[in-house]
């Protein structure tokens, strides 16, 4: 999928209206993430996997998806039945890019046959669709949250699809998270690295060797 720019100021949970409303023009704080690592709160137990930080929440698993160098390919939250697949993306730093990327979304799924349409949801425009796969059915839930020069997207599956009373911890953890995006110049809609932490990669890395030869 191709991503490209555009703001979505509710991706950010009004915070623009809340700095009107205190007539100051001094950051404040949001209530919620996913945060800015210049604003997150502190002595918060999180897992470091680089640009994002994910909070430690009861029953909720983390699964990473990791090449043999440590660098992570896809992290994925597991709870009960409900799944939350997490991304992080380089945006620029005058706009979000959450409208267009959710556009291009749609229109590749409706071009691979997918019932694709757009709800209004907690953290702005979502995006709901139904694909195909060769287990049948599956729903998907499409959320993103645009920070300053980073865009977060999370894809709901299982019953948080549908349902997003029903998201649970999985909604702890998406709005404790907290995205490092670090001060190097990036292109545009690029992902931000991630990598395991390196007590993990070590770990990991025994496992990975016989692959290797």
């Amino acid at each position: 999928m191709i991503f490209s720019r555009k703001r979505d100021n509710a991706g950010r949970h009004g915070r623009d209206e809340a700095l009107e409303s205190y007539g100051t023009d001094e950051p404040a704080t949001p209530a919620r993430g996913p945060f800015d690592v210049s604003e997150a709160p502190a002595d918060v137990p999180r897992l470091d996997l680089g640009s994002l930080q994910i909070p430690a929440v009861p029953d909720v698993e983390v699964r990473v998806q990791a090449d043999p160098q440590g660098v992570i390919q896809q992290v994925v939250l597991v709870h009960g039945d409900n799944a939350l697949q997490l991304g992080v993306f380089a945006a620029p730093r005058s706009e979000g890019i959450w409208d267009e990327v959710r556009e291009e979304i749609r229109q590749s799924l409706l071009n691979d046959g997918a019932v694709a349409q757009e709800v209004s949801g907690e953290y702005g425009t979502e995006l709901r669709a139904r694909v195909r796969t060769p287990d049948g059915p599956t729903d998907l839930r499409f959320v993103g949250v645009d920070g300053p020069r980073w865009m977060v997207r999370g894809v709901y599956q299982g019953r948080a699809a549908t349902d997003p009373a029903a998201t649970g911890p999985l909604a702890e953890c998406l709005d404790g998270l907290v995205v490092d995006r670090g001060h190097e110049a990036k292109p545009v809609r690029e992902p931000l690295p991630l990598r395991l932490p390196r007590e993990m990669a070590e770990q990991a890395a025994p496992a990975e060797e016989p692959r290797e030869v």
